[in-house]
């Protein structure tokens, strides 16, 4: 349950700043963003891996990741999202209806062969794209400093609050540029 309400928190948020560096987060304004880099595990790698979630209660992940059935990308649900249980054994865990229905789930729809709009099922307005790179692979894309990227990361910083209202400080975005190669990380404050 609390998961639901920490993604809420995290998607009704409006951009801070922007920035494009290859390296770690600087200091703006009047408090430092930290690197989710340097406290986090980084999930093991998978050819199938999208993106992930991660926020600072816990080391929990939420995994994206392309469903494939038989060698081919599953058209009526292209993406599969579960847990890695970090803080308990690092074990694999489906979400629950709730976190599905209402939070870190996703809504799919095809737009073209190769192509889907896809919008987390809590906040419709944060538009991503799965669809194939030039390296002939598939990638979620999203919108980050006002260049569609290949999302590779999402981290919300949270501080106190409460179980029906936490306390989201700012929620850090990074992915790769796919012209340049460069890493790029975008930062919300609510």
């Amino acid at each position: 349950m609390r998961s639901l309400f920490i993604l809420l928190s995290f998607l009704y948020i409006s951009p801070l700043i922007t920035k494009s560096t290859p390296g770690k987060s600087v200091n703006h304004h009047a408090f430092t963003w930290e690197s989710s880099d340097d406290k986090f595990p980084t999930p093991p790698d998978n050819i199938n891996r999208l993106f992930f979630v991660q926020r600072n209660p816990n080391s929990n992940t939420i995994i994206y990741e392309l469903n494939n059935k038989n060698g081919l990308l599953d058209k009526d649900n292209p993406i599969h999202v579960y847990w890695l249980r970090y803080a308990d054994k690092g074990q694999k865990e489906e979400l629950s209806y709730i976190q599905r229905k209402f939070a870190y789930g996703l809504i799919t729809k095809p737009l073209s062969n190769d192509q889907y709009d896809v919008r987390f099922v809590s906040y419709k307005k944060f538009p991503l794209t799965l669809m194939k790179s030039v390296d002939g692979k598939y990638h979620i894309f999203a919108k980050i400093a006002q260049k569609q990227i290949i999302l590779d990361r999402i981290f919300v910083k949270i501080e106190g609050g409460s179980f029906w209202l936490p306390n989201v400080v700012y929620v850090e975005l990074k992915g790769i540029d796919p012209s340049t190669g460069r890493e790029i990380t975008e930062h919300f404050k609510p």
